[in-house]
């Protein structure tokens, strides 16, 4: 993808590049990221709930603590304020370095 928030065995990739077993991919959100391993393919379609039968999640520990940090950082802020500005944005991807 042009914005690099995909990542498949650590390249960037398309969008219609096809997986196979055992590739590790790593999905970036914002300042935080996820890794994931395919373990195989259902025969045919399946519900949303059982496709994490086929993945194995493989986030580091680090990186579920730093995701933690930023969700009770929000939980912190005073409600009616509206959305983060760039500068609190800034400021937590400071913290989670």
């Amino acid at each position: 993808m042009r914005d690099g928030k995909v990542e498949v065995d650590g390249g960037a990739v398309k969008a219609s590049r096809e997986l196979k077993e055992g590739e590790v991919i790593r999905i970036r959100s914002g300042a935080h990221y996820e890794l994931h391993e395919v373990l195989g393919f259902p025969k045919s379609r399946v519900g949303a709930k059982l496709v994490g039968n086929y993945i194995a999640d493989k986030t580091p520990d680090e990186e579920r603590q730093r995701q933690a940090v930023t969700r009770e950082m929000m939980r912190e802020m005073p409600k009616g304020l509206g959305r983060p500005t760039k500068k609190d944005r800034r400021d937590w991807d400071k913290m989670n370095r």
